[in-house]
């Protein structure tokens, strides 16, 4: 099985994986601000602000559909293999 890989070769969903991994990073970063003025007793941000918050869901999903149609494609070529 060793022989049919390649060692940088990139996945049907890698690209969604990265992509998901990027916009998870973005909605984190904006909660760790969005929060730190409740233990800095600083001024509140704007609701947009709380709004990008909600990019940390949405990488995930995307992360998560990258997974998944992974998974799908590696099954259907195994099973086209078998066959």
């Amino acid at each position: 099985m060793r022989d049919k890989t390649q060692a940088n070769s990139a996945g049907p969903g890698d690209g969604m994986v990265r992509a998901g991994a990027i916009v998870f990073f973005v909605g984190a970063v904006a909660t760790l601000i969005t929060v730190a003025p409740l233990f800095l007793g600083s001024w509140r941000f704007p609701s947009i602000a709380y709004a990008v918050c909600m990019l940390m869901g949405v990488g995930f999903l995307i992360a998560v559909a990258g997974v998944l149609r992974g998974i799908a494609v590696q099954r259907r070529q195994a099973r086209s293999e078998a066959t």
